[in-house]
């Protein structure tokens, strides 16, 4: 009945599971009917032209969707467009469509094609119909409807159930084992709809109807799930969830009713299909399957070949009716199955901080997301192409470090990997050890140049900040002296991170190419370093690069010496190999890395059989990195969240149970004490609550530290002494073994300009690549879901692995990919004035402005809004905000009229160029050039 309507936007969001807010169609019911007509008539060329099918009938199935209530369809406009498709010969436009298909094959002169193939296809349209429910619409409702489809309509009817069926209880303890308690449900909305027991008595009712009438009756699974809007990216208070999320809800209902019918109900699948569960649908008899969320994410449609490939070995099997053994099995997988848990996904941002420009987009989120900005695809494609020692010259180009970082580094390029929108990310940390350990044998380090004269760095500190910075000035011929207050380099890392964790020959292979190049160290060192005393032996510049060595006290009663800070632990840990006396049961307190290394590295003490970690907020709030924390619960470590420790007497933890209140400064909920306690027989207490670099000794030396340290300044690293430098744990506090390098590589680069010694050119420069089809081997590569491998790539060999990188640097088109109407295009252009060899521009006329585009465009942007943009009228171009031009034809006399910024008006395409002279205009007008010269089919709806 209400067949136009003004929805709000945007109105789709994919990012993971699936939502929407708007109703099914945008289309009135004439524009509806007459997108069967032109995809029936298209289809049947295509399958000509194409070969598609050799079978005598049309090869197609064509059904109808209406809803939601008899009156409406039975009204004209309904009855009008249900009749037209089960018959459409008395239809005018179809009629129309026939003649223009005939008056193409004769004009085009198809080799090989009969032009009375249009008087070939069957005008019967459709002779299937499927019942889509509003959410509450009553039970007698729905059984009025079928019935009148199925005798008066006399077609095949299958209605669409909602996942509503299964009840509140089963679906909220459903999503709270599989770890989706952000999904927020309306207990209202299970009370309202269908409930299970009346649907079973209507589904029997339907099937009799049927059988009577000779049709087939069956219901589709799933409808969409009603949940509240509390991610608010999408407008209004409720939205509707879909996609993977859907899955463990649509399975168990398919095989609660598979079970109920003997497996005599056919059932036609909709709920969460994917690579990865396509098969064991199809293979249990439910049939046709449906994907819908699954297209809305990058690659969708590209998958359609490797989900057929997939699907090919089961064509041959016939199924009379649904396996319901194997759907149980199913069923019951589906809690298992990480894949289906919400854990099992990077929940992290996936944008980088920056906004979508105009032109020239494409970029490798892994790359801005790295401390270092790694050429990662880069090094990659050597590894793909077994440039081992290539790849590890490239890597060194940026890290010094790449065994230590090849076996501990936090990965935040793996967090923004675009693989993470398939399935999940490339091993980029494996890779890059791969890297370091095959190429080390072939790779010869470039020639160093001489000393430079009177220019002498002193580094305080010979962990990962020192090592770097030391490594990159040595390579310009400066002289570099390392004092280090332990007997060995490596710092925290070596002495503090669990030696199960890195290996003793990451650290010496990295600390050995330092020395390799020259780098002086001094050990056993007096910790109390003086700048005076630096300054009189002749240093020029002093880097310091402490660590954060400093655990704080625990504010816990307690009369026991078993009370141990987290860094005295684990470098005891790794002093004895484990060899420490803490009982059999121990807690850590904390939610660090720090605490989740000290808890494993507990459980291998001699002795020990049980170790809890206790942490005042949820495991979801923990600080610790996802990998660090999933390999604590691997390992056995018992969580107890929400426990606030009070005392420690007589080997009893007194621990305050705590619950969430509203959120603090951080953005997290703050945890507030009850009234209930907890008590734990304990033998050792570990504390990780945080470590601190020792400021008192920085400000000795006359060093002050800001208090918001390293947001103080655009140059943080310099110290308020002149050509004295903090890094690492010394200017941020602890932080990760990338982020030092990263400061090592700022403070180098500080220094070499002072002396005007210019800086380091990318290797990537002088590296070559076969250029012939990367674009196609790129598009194959998107086409396919292909998961890491479950061991780490560094153990055996790692093509595949290498194989799944998507070359982000080199082409993008997310939002080509992602847009549901193709309004994105990437246009291809050779010209010197662009970096990349496509570029994207937007068409006005085929966005309905849903809004996913700006979900997975990796930048802060909204392609739909921010790129140039295709207009296809003149009123939409004046009506418009966008950038863009419309091309304007009259006469033979084309004119482009243009907006770009500020810039508004029209020319001549043969004047354009020249029109203004900066780049971006350049480029505005180059791209103009392209679609109408190149692209004329672009123009094609104005």
């Amino acid at each position: 009945i209400m067949d136009d309507l003004d929805i709000e936007k945007p109105c789709i969001e994919a990012l993971d599971e699936g939502y929407n807010t708007e109703w099914s169609t945008e289309l009135t019911v004439d524009q509806a009917y007459q997108e069967y007509v032109k995809a029936w008539i298209l289809l049947h060329f295509l399958k000509h032209w194409l070969l598609l099918s050799v079978c005598e009938s049309s090869g197609f199935i064509f059904n109808m969707s209406v809803g939601y209530d008899l009156k409406g369809i039975k009204s004209g406009k309904i009855d009008n467009f249900i009749e037209s498709l089960k018959n459409a010969s008395g239809n005018d436009f179809f009629q129309n469509c026939l003649a223009e298909l005939k008056k193409f094959i004769n004009e085009n002169q198809f080799s090989g094609f009969d032009p009375l193939l249009a008087d070939t296809i069957d005008s019967r349209i459709s002779n299937s119909i499927t019942l889509s429910t509003m959410h509450g619409c009553p039970p007698e409702d729905q059984l009025e409807i079928c019935r009148y489809l199925l005798e008066e309509k006399k077609l095949h009817t299958y209605l669409k159930l909602n996942p509503t069926l299964l009840g509140y209880d089963f679906v909220r303890c459903t999503y709270d084992k599989l770890g989706f308690t952000d999904i927020q449900l309306k207990q209202e909305s299970f009370r309202k709809d269908l409930q299970y027991g009346d649907a079973i008595l209507m589904l029997k009712e339907l099937m009799k109807i049927a059988a009577e009438q000779e049709l087939e009756f069956g219901v589709k699974l799933s409808n969409t799930l009603p949940v509240i809007n509390s991610k608010k990216i999408l407008p209004g208070e409720e939205m509707y969830l879909s996609g993977r999320a859907l899955y463990p809800l649509t399975i168990n209902l398919a095989a609660r009713l598979a079970d109920e019918f003997g497996g005599k109900l056919p059932i036609s699948y909709c709920g969460g299909l994917n690579i990865f569960n396509v098969e064991s649908i199809y293979s249990s008899g439910i049939r046709p399957l449906t994907m819908a969320s699954e297209l809305l994410k990058p690659g969708g449609y590209l998958r359609f070949n490797q989900i057929a490939e997939k699907l090919t070995q089961h064509l041959s099997q016939e199924y009379s009716e649904v396996n319901v053994d194997k759907l149980h099995d199913l069923a019951d997988l589906v809690l298992q199955d990480p894949r289906n848990r919400r854990e099992g996904k990077f929940s992290t941002n996936m944008k980088i901080d920056s906004q979508l420009p105009l032109f020239d987009c494409y970029l490798a989120p892994c790359v801005e997301a790295c401390p270092i900005h790694q050429n990662i695809p880069e090094y990659i494609r050597l590894i793909r192409e077994k440039r081992y020692h290539e790849a590890l010259s490239l890597i060194y180009d940026r890290n010094p470090l790449p065994n230590i970082t090849g076996e501990i580094c936090d990965h935040d390029c793996m967090l923004k990997c675009v693989r993470n929108d398939y399935e999940n990310p490339v091993r980029i940390r494996d890779l890059k050890l791969l890297a370091a350990r095959t190429g080390r044998q072939d790779f010869t380090p470039n020639a160093l140049p001489s000393l430079k004269p009177d220019i002498n760095v002193a580094i305080i500190g010979a962990g990962p900040a020192g090592i770097s910075a030391a490594v990159f000035l040595r390579r310009k011929g400066i002289s570099v002296t390392v004092f280090e207050k332990n007997p060995s380099p490596g710092g925290i890392v070596k002495y503090c991170i669990p030696n199960f964790r890195i290996s003793s020959d990451a650290i010496e292979q990295d600390v050995e190419y330092a020395r390799s190049l020259g780098v002086k160290f001094n050990f056993n060192c007096d910790p109390e370093f003086s700048l005076k005393n630096l300054r009189h032996d002749g240093f020029k510049y002093i880097i310091i690069t402490i660590g954060a060595w400093i655990s704080p006290k625990l504010d816990l009663e307690s009369g026991s010496d078993r009370l141990i800070n987290a860094l005295d632990f684990l470098r005891e840990f790794n002093s004895k190999k484990g060899k420490l006396h803490l009982g059999t049961t121990v807690a850590v307190i904390g939610g660090g890395n720090s605490a989740m290394d000290s808890a494993r590295a507990a459980l291998r003490v001699d002795g020990v059989d049980k170790v809890y970690l206790l942490y005042r907020r949820t495991i979801k709030q923990m600080p610790a990195d996802r990998e660090e924390l999933n390999a604590a619960l691997k390992d056995g470590i018992i969580f107890k969240e929400l426990r606030q420790p009070i005392s420690w007497q007589n080997g009893i933890l007194h621990c305050q149970q705590m619950k969430l209140g509203e959120p603090d400064d951080s953005g997290r909920q703050k945890p507030l004490p009850t009234q209930e306690t907890d008590d734990l027989k304990i033998d050792s207490v570990i504390t990780a609550i945080g470590d601190r670099t020792d400021y008192a000794l920085l400000n000795r030396n006359g060093i002050i530290i800001p208090q918001n340290k390293a947001a103080e300044t655009d140059h943080p690293w310099r110290s308020n002494l002149p050509d004295v430098y903090l890094g690492g744990d010394a200017l941020h506090g602890p932080a990760s073994v990338v982020r030092a390098i990263a400061d090592a590589g700022q403070i180098s680069s500080d220094i070499l300009e002072k002396e005007g010694i210019a800086g380091s050119q990318d290797y990537v420069q002088q590296l070559k690549f076969d250029q012939h089809d990367r674009y196609n081997q790129i598009i194959s590569r998107k086409g396919k879901v292909i998961p890491a491998s479950s061991e780490y790539p560094h153990l055996s060999e790692t093509t595949t692995e290498s194989e799944r990188c998507l070359d982000c640097s080199f082409i993008c088109n997310k939002c080509v990919e992602v847009c549901p109407n193709r309004a994105n295009f990437p246009v291809r252009i050779e010209s010197e004035h662009f970096r990349d060899q496509f570029q994207i521009i937007h068409i006005d006329s085929l966005c309905n402005e849903c809004g996913n585009c700006e979900t997975f465009c990796p930048w802060n942007g909204a392609p739909y809004q921010d790129k140039i943009t295709l207009f296809n009228s003149k009123n939409e171009f004046k009506s418009g905000q966008n950038n863009g031009f419309y091309l304007d034809v009259d006469d033979g006399n084309s004119q482009v009229h243009f907006r770009l910024g500020n810039r508004t008006g029209e020319s001549d395409l043969a004047e354009i160029s020249g029109k203004y002279s900066d780049m971006e205009w350049v480029k505005f007008a180059g791209l103009i050039r392209a679609v109408i010269t190149d692209y004329g089919f672009l123009l094609y709806g104005r």
